[in-house]
């Protein structure tokens, strides 16, 4: 296995003590943004440590992941933190010319009101599998959901583009169980009633059958329905926004875990996310004042919080901040209003870093029409995430729109843009499903569209001065076994090659890899294996901390998106 000294995860050096990292982190305490600041620091600071072990040493965090591919994208400055003469370009995603590719259904259908992607898509085998909230009814009432329900639905599909939706004969609606709603069951029933963003979890690994697909959804039970205590910050509320998991043999019936929301004692909370990273499951999702706050106490928009634990049945009682769109920490505005995050972050979990994307909230204006509707005028686009150690995510380059709504009045997504667990690579290109919300309550074109890009494709590195030289160093990586190098490259010449060396924990050059002994890019692929000349090998050195040197000439044009370690 790759061993990766990714962020918060790296043992720190027998000269780093405690007394050593309070001193450098010292001049930081007075800054008004420090928390933000110091996180930042010490991500990008600990994955250069040496991997060290034996007496004396302090480790801080978790183990490093363990894994057998390391994804290393461009736009991740903790896999690639070293540049010379380069700049991140992120690319927009190109939408398919069959969209909405899931569609809601007739009258009578579970989704006959709608058909959105809160919920995921995995490839199982040779097929896709989609979880994604229907809404039975065509209208809603008082803003709300007719009964708190909209059913957990399925589909299926071969190609990622053309889905069916099977009679899975489970739930009783409209006097038959022709439909295609998954079973939940829970005592007591009303946690079993989906109302919001839903994520599937697939492990096949586990090794108790029942639990090899996992779940996190928002239900809104009576809050007499729900047992344990609350947090007394924040308002009293009829209905309680709950955080549910459950767990499923096959992805299609369901149990909820034990007899309450996972939340219970806590605030309420707007899940939103799942996935199991660095030893911990974790649910994000988003929260506004009172029951979430900045660092230093400010009321503050929607913003992105975590949960963990370590065995998808207990829960902590304490939740991280994970994430603040930059904008909101100096807009003086109300907590409901201006420029915000929505819905935290889908997770496309690659092992050893998290990719996702996450709602730009435009609010609406100020002065609305009387008895207009709060969403009024919000508008929704999405925006690029990472993480490294799957607490604390970031923006690449702030407020860009990776997936931008529609032109208004001529697309169906022309509204707000919703994100999904739905990520896969398929050939040459990747996929991502999302979903169009009418954030004006007239459930307009709530369907299910596609997404795509080159093939691990979201951003590329490449010169930035014309007339000079450029070159890059990735973060170290201990194989375990030997290994390989690849790069998802465009834009390279033979005239132009890039230069690849290889590097020891100490940022010396690994005899036999570097120098004369270099490797060279001369070809275009989405996956190009490096051929090292001296050994006439792909193979890794092993047992020891490498990290990847690569060289861009005056005159080169190359866009490197991707750099993977495979073992």
């Amino acid at each position: 296995m790759l061993r990766v000294a990714a962020s918060s995860f790296a043992p720190i050096a027998p000269w780093a003590s405690r007394k050593a990292s309070a001193v450098i982190l010292a001049p930081f305490r007075c800054l008004p943004l420090a928390p933000l600041l110091i996180g930042s620091l010490v991500s990008s600071f600990l994955p250069l440590l040496p991997v060290l072990g034996g007496d004396g040493t302090i480790t801080v965090g978790s183990p490093p992941p363990q894994v057998s591919e390391v994804t290393m994208f461009a736009f991740d400055d903790h896999s690639i933190p070293w540049t010379h003469n380069l700049k991140v370009t992120l690319v927009p995603a190109t939408k398919h010319p069959e969209n909405p590719v899931l569609r809601r259904g007739p009258e009578g259908a579970p989704d006959h009101g709608h058909a959105v992607l809160y919920g995921s898509v995995i490839k199982v085998g040779d097929k896709f599998r989609m979880w994604y909230l229907g809404m039975i009814q065509a209208q809603l009432e008082h803003g709300q959901v007719p009964g708190w329900w909209r059913p957990m639905c399925y589909a299926e599909s071969t190609d990622g583009v053309h889905w069916t939706k099977p009679e899975l004969g489970l739930v009783d609606l409209n006097g038959n169980k022709k439909n295609n709603i998954c079973l939940i069951e829970s005592d007591p029933p009303s946690l079993s009633l989906v109302d919001d963003y839903l994520t599937v979890l697939y492990e096949p690994e586990d090794p108790d059958p029942q639990r090899r697909y996992k779940a996190a959804y928002i239900a809104h039970p009576l809050i007499e329905d729900v047992r344990g205590r609350r947090s007394a910050i924040g308002v009293d509320e009829k209905r309680w926004c709950s955080n549910v998991c459950a767990t499923s043999a096959d992805g299609l019936r369901w149990k909820v875990v034990g007899d309450r929301p996972v939340n219970a004692g806590g605030e309420r909370f707007e899940v939103s996310g799942l996935y199991h990273f660095g030893g911990f499951y974790y649910t994000t999702g988003q929260l506004i004042s009172p029951w979430a706050w900045l660092p230093d106490g400010r009321d503050i928009g929607r913003v992105m919080l975590a949960y963990r634990s370590p065995d998808f049945e207990h829960w902590s009682g304490t939740k991280a901040l994970s994430y603040v769109r930059p904008i909101q920490w100096t807009q003086a505005t109300k907590p409901m209003e201006g420029e915000q995050m929505h819905m935290g972050s889908s997770v496309w979990n690659r092992g050893n870093v998290l990719v996702g994307f996450s709602g730009m909230w435009h609010h609406g204006p100020k002065d609305k029409p009387k008895g207009a509707s709060y969403f009024l005028g919000v508008r929704v686009d999405l925006g690029l995430l990472v993480s490294n150690d799957g607490i604390h995510f970031r923006e690449p380059i702030p407020d860009f729109k990776m997936i931008p709504r529609g032109e208004e009045g001529k697309d169906s997504d022309s509204i707000a843009i919703l994100q999904g667990h739905a990520f896969a690579n398929v050939d040459d290109k990747t996929y991502v499903w999302y979903s169009h919300w009418d954030t004006e309550g007239q459930l307009r074109d709530m369907e299910i569209g596609l997404a795509t890009w080159r093939r691990d494709g979201f951003g590329y590195l490449s010169r930035k001065q014309d007339d000079n030289d450029a070159e890059f160093v990735t973060a170290p990586f201990t194989p375990s076994k030997s290994g390989r190098l690849a790069f998802n490259v465009d834009g390279v010449t033979t005239d132009a090659p890039l230069t690849v060396e290889l590097l020891d924990g100490r940022d010396q050059p690994v005899a036999g890899y570097s120098g004369a002994d270099a490797a060279t890019i001369t070809t275009n692929s989405v996956r190009q294996e490096i051929v090292w000349p001296k050994a006439k090998t792909t193979a890794l050195p092993v047992g020891q901390p490498l990290a990847v040197k690569v060289k861009y000439p005056v005159n080169s044009q190359a866009k490197i998106y991707t750099l993977y370690v495979t073992e």
